[in-house]
């Protein structure tokens, strides 16, 4: 098999050429038809994240095809087409697990940081955690971004609430593009938020019919009932909670964010929230997917090949990238 592989943080993936492996219990091997590019593979390689377990293949936004099947391997069939995405594994008896909430498991293990991911030909994943996908004409290419950037997009509305009506998203790129439609669809007013000056990304934002667009710096025409934030700059914070109405919400969507500044306690009184999200579930997975059968999201991807790993993680750091960066063996 092939694969791009991080040997040490703040340095350049390797390719290498391995054994295929072989599924243990529980598990599956894939193939790997392409794995989408997601910021937080970005703070693996970068160091945001300590402690991965290197050497790593990163990457966990997987389509792949089920090829091999481990011993007692269950519920998955040779030739099926599945998910792969950074939850990986839960203890499934520590107190977060038996409540229902194996997002914040003790002892979890994660695609592409403490097991290897995507970022090659051939995946082992445990069958448990392997994501049903539709049955229907599957573009693997397409879909690879639903299993992070549209997951934990899910997540984080679940998060904002229901009432939230006017919605705010800060920083519009993977995640931004696919939650502002399934929001719209919902008869959610969003508010698209980019870099300031980013003229293409608030286009972008306006084609799929945001109700405004506009920088970070700026205000809102409306206060929002809530605001996501999935760019990783805590500067975002105080600007999110002086956009949002009294007892408004603000979500952090990211797995990692800059220092947050001081800011008056006047912006967070009058029961204004702020809550981050962390991982996602299994039951975020068969959520999502079910809000999206039967009406397909726009997924703006750029395709590269395995070998360009690199690149494709630059652009992203560059924030030269409209929509997702995909993998493609």
């Amino acid at each position: 098999m092939r694969a791009m592989v991080l040997r040490r943080q703040r340095s350049a993936l390797v390719p290498e050429s391995r054994t295929v492996p072989v599924p243990g219990p529980g598990q599956v091997r894939l193939a790997v038809l392409a794995c989408a590019v997601c910021r937080t593979d970005l703070h693996v390689v970068d160091g945001d994240l300590p402690q991965p377990s290197l050497p790593l293949v990163p990457g966990h936004e997987v389509v792949g095809v089920v090829e091999a099947l481990g011993p007692g391997a269950c519920g998955l069939r040779l030739g099926e087409r599945v998910g792969v995405a950074w939850l990986g594994h839960t203890c499934g008896s520590c107190a977060f697990c038996t409540r229902g909430r194996e997002n914040l498991c003790d002892a979890p293990l994660f695609t592409g940081y403490t097991r290897d991911g995507g970022f090659a030909t051939h995946l082992v994943a445990d069958a448990a955690f392997c994501v049903p996908l539709p049955e229907a004409p599957l573009d693997p290419v397409r879909t690879a971004p639903l299993l992070c950037a549209g997951l934990i997009g899910w997540r984080a509305l679940q998060a904002a609430g229901a009432s939230a009506r006017e919605l705010g998203l800060y920083g519009f790129g993977a995640a931004g593009h696919l939650l502002a439609q399934l929001a719209a669809r919902e008869g959610r007013r969003v508010y698209a938020f980019t870099r300031p000056g980013d003229r293409q990304a608030q286009q972008w934002a306006d084609a799929l019919g945001v109700a405004w667009s506009g920088g970070s710096d700026e205000a809102p025409p409306v206060p929002l009932d809530a605001a996501i934030i999935f760019a990783p700059v805590g500067d975002l914070v105080p600007q999110a909670l002086r956009a949002v109405r009294k007892g408004g919400r603000v979500v952090c969507g990211g797995i990692h964010m800059s220092d947050i500044p001081s800011f008056p306690y006047a912006l967070l009184w009058q029961e204004r929230e702020l809550v981050s999200v962390a991982n996602l579930t299994r039951r975020d997975a068969r959520g999502f997917f079910r809000a999206i059968a039967g009406m397909p999201l726009d997924v703006r991807t750029t395709v590269y090949p395995l070998e360009r790993a690199n690149e494709a993680l630059d652009d992203l750091r560059g924030g030269r990238l409209v929509g997702a960066a995909v993998l493609v063996p």
